[in-house]
C-alpha cells in the first residue's frame, strides 16, 4: 500500500520557484519588496551565471575557423542551445519537483536516467527532423546532417544534465530547486556550443 504524501505549503511551492529561477532565497511578500531587497535577492547567481556563460563564448571562440568557412552555421547556433536548456529545464522541473514530494528518491537515480535516454531521444529525433528540412534549404546536405544530428545529441544531452543535477544536488545536502531553470541552462548552453560545432568541425572535416 502506498503512503500518501503530505502536500508542499505555500510557501514550499513559492521558495521552489525562487530557487529555480536562481534567487537565493524567499523574498517574502513580493508586492512589498524594496528594490534592495530583491537586488541582493539575484545578484549572487546572475553574476555566477555570467562567468559561467563565458565558456559557450570559449567554445564559440574555438571554433572559429569552421565558423568562418561556413557562416550559415550560426544561423542555427540559438536555436540548437536553446532546445538543449529547454530540454534539460524540463527535466530538471521534473525531477526536482519528484523529490520534493517524495515520488523519486535518491535510489531511483538509474531507473530515471533510463528512462530519460528514451524520452530525450525521441524527443531529439523528432526535433532533428524538424530541423534538418531548413538545414539542407539553408546549407545543402552537410548541414542538414550537421544540425539534424547535433539537435538530437544536443537534447539527449540537455535533458540528461536536467535530470542529473537535482540527484547530485541532494546526495550534496543541497537544495535540489538551485539546480533547475538558469543554471541547468547555462550548462546545457555551453555544451550545446561544443556539440554543435565538433560536430560540424568533423562533417566539413575542417
Amino acid at each position: 500500500m502506498q503512503s500518501k504524501v503530505a502536500p508542499l505549503s505555500t510557501q514550499d511551492v513559492t521558495e521552489d520557484f525562487h530557487k529555480g529561477a536562481s534567487i537565493t532565497n524567499h523574498v517574502g511578500n513580493l508586492r512589498d519588496a524594496t528594490i534592495s531587497l530583491l537586488y541582493r535577492k539575484r545578484v549572487l547567481w546572475l553574476v555566477l551565471l555570467v562567468f559561467g556563460n563565458l565558456f559557450s563564448g570559449a567554445g564559440i571562440a574555438a571554433f572559429e575557423e569552421t565558423i568562418a568557412a561556413h557562416i550559415v552555421l550560426v544561423f542555427f547556433l540559438p536555436l540548437l542551445v536553446d532546445s538543449g536548456g529547454n530540454a534539460g529545464a524540463q527535466s530538471a522541473t521534473l525531477m526536482v519537483r519528484g523529490l520534493a514530494t517524495g515520488e523519486v528518491v535518491m535510489r531511483d537515480w538509474l531507473r530515471m536516467l533510463g528512462r530519460e535516454c528514451g524520452v530525450a531521444l525521441a524527443l531529439g529525433a523528432t526535433m532533428a527532423l524538424a530541423v534538418a528540412s531548413l538545414g539542407a534549404l539553408r546549407g545543402g546536405a552537410d548541414v542538414a546532417l550537421i544540425v539534424a544530428s547535433s539537435m538530437l545529441v544536443i537534447v539527449l544531452l540537455g535533458s540528461l544534465i536536467g535530470m542529473s543535477l537535482p540527484f547530485m544536488f541532494t546526495k550534496l545536502n543541497l537544495d535540489p530547486a538551485t539546480a533547475s531553470g538558469p543554471l541547468v541552462t547555462s550548462i546545457a548552453d555551453a555544451a550545446g556550443v561544443l556539440v554543435y560545432f565538433g560536430i560540424a568541425s568533423y562533417v566539413l572535416g575542417i
